[in-house]
């Protein structure tokens, strides 16, 4: 069995270790297949075996088959028929009671995110009638434990698919074609997930995270979320900040309460706050983000996001004033 391996620094989730009400029914039906079609391999090895290691008859004409030993096989062959049938028909039963049990997960009142998926990374949206309300981050989704969420899709560019195998199953994110999936986590934890789909060349590197905080600590996590970052009063924080407004940062970026406005890149409003970078390809440390800022071909080759020529003592401005972003 091959388990989905994931990098030390975020720890392992599998299809096969369930943290959520709809990943317990996949599982659970993926394992009634496994034991049934182990059972049916196992037997029909053996009657190939039995058939192998038969010794041949001593008497009696070439071809020839006895009437008693006739009727025998006949009876053989139309138990392991309707044997036959009455698998399908369970495994039949199980898979459609399983993708109902699936669909049952609802909630009238419930967290709604808007999942964008672009080439390679996540746009994250909580959505809510009130604007002031409207939270956007990156890469990272944070839901409260034990409750369900609406997740909706979307895809900016190509087709791709969003697949937290602890928790759901795969759906798919197509151009121009809004689609929904329901996801809880029964218990608070780091969930990785990835894009299921080939979308191009960085494919394998478009992970993100759902972390699933006990309630109030969710509810802390969303308030400091709507918070605009004050300006920096530290002459360091302030020079980053100068460097980021007056550079292609600007164009791209988004940092609320700031000249960067730019949507083509993911908001850095809280950069801080999360765990990783890239699409969960590098821990979120000061030596990867400085890496990523000023060569990020090498490690993401082919991404959207091009180099950026800048002196030590800019880029070290710049990396003390994201790191101020919380």
């Amino acid at each position: 069995m091959i388990a989905f391996l994931l990098p030390n620094w975020i720890g392992g989730h599998t299809a096969y270790h369930s943290h959520g009400v709809q990943a317990a029914h996949i599982e659970g039906l993926w394992w009634l297949m496994f034991w049934v079609c182990s059972v049916v391999f196992v037997a029909v090895m053996v009657a190939l075996g039995a058939a192998i290691t038969r010794p041949p008859r001593e008497s009696g004409p070439p071809g020839a088959i006895p009437p008693e030993r006739r009727e025998r096989m006949s009876r053989v062959v139309a138990g392991a028929v309707g044997v036959t049938v009455l698998v399908l028909f369970v495994l039949l039963f199980a898979s459609v009671s399983t993708g109902r049990a699936i669909e049952s997960l609802r909630a009238s009142k419930a967290i709604t995110v808007k999942l964008t998926g672009h080439q390679w990374w996540w746009e994250v949206e909580y959505k809510d009638p009130v604007p002031e309300h409207i939270v956007q981050t990156a890469n990272e989704i944070h839901i409260p434990a034990g409750q369900p969420v609406r997740v909706e899709l979307a895809s900016a560019d190509v087709i791709h698919s969003f697949w937290v195998p602890s928790l759901h199953g795969k759906r798919d994110l197509i151009p121009g074609h809004s689609s929904e999936i329901w996801i809880q986590a029964d218990r608070p934890g780091v969930y990785r997930g990835s894009c299921a789909e080939f979308c191009g060349h960085q494919h394998a590197h478009m992970g993100l995270l759902v972390i699933a905080d006990p309630p109030a600590q969710y509810a802390a996590w969303y308030a400091g979320q709507l918070q605009t970052p004050p300006p920096p009063a530290d002459p360091l924080l302030q020079h980053g900040r100068q460097v980021v407004e007056a550079g292609p940062c600007a164009i791209c970026h988004n940092i609320q309460g700031t000249q960067a406005s730019g949507k083509l890149g993911p908001d850095l409003t809280h950069l801080a706050s999360r765990r990783t970078l890239a699409a969960a390809t590098l821990p979120n440390t000061r030596g990867n983000l400085g890496g990523w800022i000023v060569d990020p071909q090498t490690i993401k080759p082919g991404n959207q996001m091009p180099a950026n020529s800048l002196t030590s003592e800019d880029l070290q401005a710049v990396l003390a004033y994201l790191e101020s972003l919380k």
